[in-house]
């Protein structure tokens, strides 16, 4: 399948140390590693060793950092000849500390790169494609995309990642086939149970497929029927690298969907699949993992 994805990429400085360190403190890195970052790029990632044919489009900036970006989504396969280079632009960096203890990071990101418009998003031939995928972000053209999507190509399937709350994002949620919540998003909507929130999105909007991963606790989902699916998360036995598992779930999610399987298949399975990237350093040898059990339903 052909797979397109909207989305920014960055340069990920991840330093792993002992113990999350205390304010005005010091402590000695254990490894760092520089690789790209973005979660639609390392969705993608994923999805292209699931034997998909992926395109990112975003923007890229022109210096050495960026290069590092195109020579690994060339190793992916990613095609990316639909992105916006900015001249003189620096690529966006995140720096993560990665709690060795625990698997736990934190960001702080640099960006000053403009997002992906529109006006570029529009000049993209769809017609290949079986599938595109939205970061919920720059929601004002992101809607705009949304819309020239479902005018011009309405059979086109379209999934929205809602990572975050944002100003305005809920507009994109009636334009979207499917929508892929985080816990962050569902809590800051006042929602401490993945089942009552997704019963709640389905109301407004009750056409779309939801998933909500719900972190150590596993994921929901609900059908276009209204049907609510659960899945438990499936822990390594050692907690290597949290980053990016929620992109990986999502690219499990967006496999199973566009190969026309069931959520009931596909959720449990996108949770293995996380669970799997956290035992590992990165997004190498990951691929979509056979289906062991079948998923507890409510």
């Amino acid at each position: 399948m052909r797979i397109l994805g909207i989305g920014i990429a960055t340069l990920d400085i991840i330093n792993t140390v002992d113990d999350y360190p205390v304010e005005d403190s010091e402590v000695r890195i254990l490894h760092q590693e520089k690789r790209r970052g973005g979660n639609s790029t390392n969705t993608l990632a994923v999805l292209a060793q699931c034997g998909h044919q992926c395109s990112w489009a975003g923007v890229l900036g022109e210096d050495p950092d960026s290069r590092c970006i195109t020579a690994d989504l060339e190793k992916y396969g990613i095609d990316y000849q639909s992105c916006h280079s900015v001249a003189g632009g620096r690529t966006p960096t995140s720096y993560i500390t990665l709690n060795q203890r625990n698997g736990s990071r934190t960001i702080v990101h640099y960006r000053q790169l403009p997002e992906f418009g529109f006006s570029q998003f529009r000049t993209i031939e769809l017609s290949p494609f079986d599938w595109i995928h939205f970061e919920g972000r720059n929601i004002t053209d992101t809607r705009k995309m949304l819309e020239y999507c479902a005018a011009e190509h309405p059979a086109l399937p379209r999934s929205v990642e809602v990572e975050k709350p944002r100003p305005g994002i809920e507009s994109l949620f009636p334009l979207a086939n499917v929508l892929l919540f985080s816990r962050v998003y569902a809590a800051g909507c006042g929602f401490n149970d993945g089942a009552a929130f997704l019963q709640s999105v389905h109301q407004r909007v009750p056409r779309a497929t939801l998933v909500c991963a719900w972190g150590s606790l596993g994921a929901f989902a609900m059908d276009r029927d209204g049907a609510i699916i659960t899945s438990p998360a499936y822990p390594p036995d050692k907690i290597v690298d949290t980053t990016g598992a929620g992109d990986v779930f999502n690219a499990g999610i967006i496999d199973g969907l566009v190969r026309s399987e069931k959520p009931s298949r596909t959720l449990p399975n996108a949770c293995r699949l996380a669970g799997f990237k956290c035992g590992i350093r990165g997004f190498d040898g990951l691929a979509c993992l056979p289906e062991r059990e079948q998923p507890v339903t409510g």
